[in-house]
């Protein structure tokens, strides 16, 4: 059910309530003009959160990726979280995850045309885009997790909350995971619930929408997360993967929220064993030495299922043999709930570049694709859950 997952520590309110006036002081300083927000003359869109932990956020930027890509030059542009380099650094062939980040490194690996860079200051990022002239040709920049980045005003402001963690029934950093306080929402354009159960009924969409207490202004979407088919890491992409069902599978993650996936593929499997690490965990020689020896330890037949970023980091560790050729990666991808929603989401996006794109042709609409052009994202066949399904 909705916010399953949500764990309060009440005993620390008193310093969520310090917190809270401090992020309270500086939203207010925003909102006065004291602090200072840029605004571009390119499209700019901002996909982020206002909790602690995974919300989706590169699934979704992935979604947009897809969604406009046909349409103009699409640049993404992150902070490059746990990177090992400092300033703006545009992703190019020689780009690890070190270099960049492990998202912005999955989203170059997955999306060989588009920009990817990474600064910590998003306003730099965003001038050195428009302005270099190896990027200068760009069209829309996607921010990835920038709600909070307030230094840079975006055209349209998308929030992710997890069905599983809703805001609304969360507490602010330290007692919840709260970045700031629940009425940061009203800067959000689009409010996507974001991981629902697959069978989320009509009724409770309508439970929910009424109870989010969004503003007219404001935009309420539902997304699912799909599996796709998982690929071999170290093996080309054509080899065939094995099924779930009859292996032992150990589950390897270093993300915010394990325990979807876990749950997931456990009903699928013969056995679960999961080995959990920090979100954005650098898997060390300790680690690497720790996973041979569990699996070595399970029962044939057995694999090794990851998720797309945590293969990113696994990318730079020195893995024995065995162990790369048993590991397979799972992909997800964004599904919304409602299909006149996901037209609409999608007809909302494609008109905003277009009206607000540099590029003349492109803002009267030329050689543009529509909404419900066979390449649109949501219009493709939908993915399965696992292979043997």
């Amino acid at each position: 059910m909705e916010g399953d997952l949500i764990k309060t520590r009440d005993w620390l309110s008193p310093l969520s309530w310090l917190y809270g006036l401090a992020v309270t002081l500086r939203n207010w300083l925003f909102n006065v003009g004291l602090l200072h927000q840029q605004s571009y003359d390119i499209p700019v869109i901002s996909v982020g959160n206002i909790t602690v932990g995974g919300t989706g956020k590169t699934p979704h930027v992935e979604y947009l990726v897809r969604l406009l890509d046909k349409l103009t030059k699409v640049a993404v542009l992150s902070r490059g979280y746990k990177r090992k380099t400092k300033g703006y650094v545009l992703a190019d062939d020689d780009a690890t995850a070190a270099t960049i980040g492990d998202e912005p490194f999955q989203m170059k690996r997955k999306f060989k045309d588009i920009y990817v860079a990474v600064d910590a200051n998003r306003r730099e990022g965003i001038a050195r885009l428009t302005t270099d002239k190896d990027t200068n040709d760009v069209g829309v920049i996607l921010l990835d997790d920038a709600f909070q980045h307030r230094y840079v005003k975006p055209g349209i402001n998308i929030l992710l909350v997890d069905y599983h963690r809703l805001i609304i029934y969360d507490k602010l950093l330290p007692a919840g995971r709260l970045r700031e306080p629940l009425s940061g929402k009203s800067r959000a354009d689009f409010v996507i619930v974001t991981k629902c159960p697959a069978d989320l009924k009509p009724m409770d969409i309508r439970v929910l929408t009424k109870a989010m207490s969004l503003y007219p202004y404001q935009e309420l979407f539902f997304t699912t997360m799909e599996y796709g088919e998982f690929f071999p890491l170290f093996k080309e992409k054509e080899d065939e993967a094995p099924e779930l069902k009859g292996h032992n599978v150990l589950l390897l993650t270093g993300i915010a929220s394990p325990e979807e996936m876990e749950n997931d593929i456990k009903i699928k499997c013969r056995s679960l064993k999961t080995m959990t690490f920090r979100d954005h965990h650098a898997f060390t020689p300790k680690d690497v030495e720790a996973i041979n020896d569990a699996f070595e330890r399970m029962e044939s037949p057995k694999i090794i299922v990851t998720t797309e970023k945590d293969s990113t980091r696994l990318l730079q560790t020195e893995l024995n043999a065995t162990i790369k050729s048993a590991i397979y990666v799972l992909p997800i991808r964004v599904r919304f709930m409602l299909s006149q929603d996901e037209e609409l989401f999608n007809n909302k996006i494609i008109s905003y570049v277009r009206k607000n794109s540099r590029n003349s042709i492109l803002a009267k609409g030329k050689n543009a694709r529509s909404a419900n052009d066979r390449d649109n994202p949501g219009h493709r066949t939908g993915t399965i859950s696992f292979r043997d399904n």
